[in-house]
Formats: C-alpha cells, structure tokens, sequence
C-alpha cells in the first residue's frame, strides 16, 4: 500500500468514533429552545384533526390544558397559542375581547401550568376576521387581481387593544405577526402606559408573503376570502437588504426578539440577522409546509422523519436560530 506523507491532517479522526463526533460538535438541539405551536377552539372536549397537518389539532380549553402539562413534562420552552373563534367579523372583536378565545386560552393556560412553561401568544386578526386579512380594510379592491389595501394606522389602534387584552389575561409574551409598520412602537407605548413595561414583544420582523403557509390556513381557519398578502408580507424575491431594515425598525421600536418567517427557505436571511445584530435573540418559523412536506413524504415511506427534521432544526439553528418554533417540538423533545 503507497504510504501518502501528505496526510497529517485527517479529518476523519473526528468522525470515527460516535462520542468523539460529539465532543467535536458545537451545534445542538435543545428541547428549551424551542416553542410549540397550539390552536385552539370553543367547545369542550373538541380534539379536532388538521387533515393537512398530521398529528396537530384544534383542541378545546380543556383539551389544551391536558396537552400543557405533556408539554410542560417534555422540557419544551414555550408555546404559542393561535385562536379558532366561533364568531367573526370584520374587525377581529373576538380578539379585543376579555371573554374571548385567545384571552380564555391564556387564563386557563396560566392557571394550569402557572411559570413552568412560557405562554406566547400570537398577535394578529387573521384568525378572527371574516375576511381573514391582517387587519381593518380600506377597501377590498376591484376585480380579482386588485390589491388589498389593510388601513396601517387603523390597524396599529386595534393591536394595542388586542395585546393589552392579553396582557390582563396573563400572557407572558407577545408575537406580533402581521407585518404592520409601526406595530412594535404601538405595541410597546400601550404596555409601558398600562403597567406591563415588563413584558417582552417576539416580533415577526421578516415575515415573507409565503405559499408554505398553505396547512397553516386551514389549521387556523385564516386563508383570505380574497386577495392575498402580498401587500404588506416581504415579497420573497425582495433584496435582503429589506429584511434587515424590518428588524432594524423593529429592535428601534421596542422589540425583544426579533423572528424570520419561513425558515427553510430564508436560511439567508437568518444568518444575515444573526450577524447583523448580534446579542439580539433570534427565532426561525419552521413553518406549517415545511412541517407537511416532510410529513407526507414520510408517510410515503420515502425518507426518515426523525434524521430528517433533526438535520432540518440543525441547520436552522447552524444558521443564527436560538429559538425554533416548529410543529415538531414535541417530538424532537422526545427524541432527544
């Protein structure tokens, strides 16, 4: 056998042996580092299936708080709870209400796992309004192709009572999803008047007008009765340069952390947060079709779930991510 004198350096000596490989590794997964995202629904006893989303559900109060405590036992870091109303209209009252679902949601969520497990909810009126926009309407546009003009500043008034809302109910963070400018600003001026200056904002900083939401719409009943959200989400094909601006005016308005929606796709831009702005803790969205893509497939029998989302939450979190909400948290904790 020729002997190679040049090979000092082996790089397989680091792989070899499985507990050498983990010594070596400086990327890895924790189970409180990531948050769960939950749907909720009016009714008791409801448990109701996402057809696209396997092993996700719309669950009743009472079937959430069941869920809260498997939740809390696995280590998870949080969840996020997302609200299915019974009623909606063109505003999103339900969501401005005391009594309504997403604030019964955090009552009960507080009261049944208290400070063991972090409860953040999403803040948004796509789930609550009739015409599932992010907020109140200017007008609705002619013809199919029209754009859909959501009035900011309207909008910006209705955030603050919402989110106040959920500050009374308990909440321990906030998650402001609907691209709005100056939402974080309003959001932030309304917590430091009414009492809750401590209270942290998770901001969707980078939130991309993305066709991975697909599953995401059916689980939360939130698709848009017409039009779509490309006014006011990211266009994916925008200079990246854009995203970097949305985070920058956020963490200027208040913002705690700052998120990029999806995460798979923009792994760029991820990592150009991250490096941009340092010491500011950053989440990834491992979205509703990034969770059914791989879902499906595995179902098919055409890929390994488990290796395959381990390597998929790794590289999100290679990429800049400390924080990963993902449909999978509970598996992966499992996993681990």
């Amino acid at each position: 056998m020729q002997e190679y004198d040049f090979l000092t350096t082996r790089l397989r000596r680091l792989r070899y042996n499985p507990r050498v490989r983990r010594l070596a590794q400086s990327v890895t997964l924790d189970p409180a580092k990531l948050i769960l995202p939950l749907f909720v629904r009016t009714g008791k006893n409801q448990r109701v299936p996402i057809a696209s989303m396997p092993g996700n559900w719309q669950l009743s109060i009472d079937e959430l708080v069941k869920e809260l405590a498997q939740i809390r036992d696995l280590g998870i870091g949080g969840v996020m709870l997302f609200g299915v109303p019974e009623h909606k209209d063109a505003i999103g009252s339900d969501v401005m209400s005391d009594d309504g679902i997403i604030a019964q949601a955090i009552r009960a969520s507080k009261d049944a796992v208290g400070d063991d497990l972090l409860i953040i909810s999403d803040v948004c009126f796509c789930e609550y309004t009739d015409h599932g926009h992010c907020g109140v309407l200017k007008n609705r546009g002619v013809g199919p192709n029209a754009p859909i003009d959501v009035d900011n500043d309207a909008t910006l008034t209705n955030l603050v009572k919402q989110t106040l809302v959920q500050a009374r109910a308990g909440v321990d963070m906030v998650a402001p999803s609907g691209m709005i400018d100056g939402m974080i600003g309003a959001i932030r001026q309304g917590f430091d008047e009414n009492g809750f200056e401590h209270l942290p904002i998770m901001s969707y900083a980078a939130k991309y007008a993305s066709a991975f939401y697909g599953p995401f719409r059916d689980a939360a009943e939130s698709a848009p009765s017409f039009g779509d959200r490309r006014t006011y989400q990211m266009d994916p094909a925008a200079d990246p340069g854009q995203a970097l601006r949305e985070v920058e005016l956020d963490i200027e308005e208040g913002a705690d952390m700052v998120m990029v929606k999806p995460a798979l796709a923009y792994l760029d831009i991820v990592r150009l947060v991250n490096d941009t702005f340092p010491g500011v803790p950053l989440a990834a969205y491992n979205v509703s079709g990034e969770f059914s893509m791989v879902k499906a497939a595995a179902l098919n029998g055409w890929i390994d779930e488990k290796r395959v989302v381990l390597e998929s939450l790794t590289g999100i979190t290679r990429a800049g991510a400390s924080i990963i909400i993902t449909y999978w948290a509970k598996d992966v904790a499992a996993w681990l």
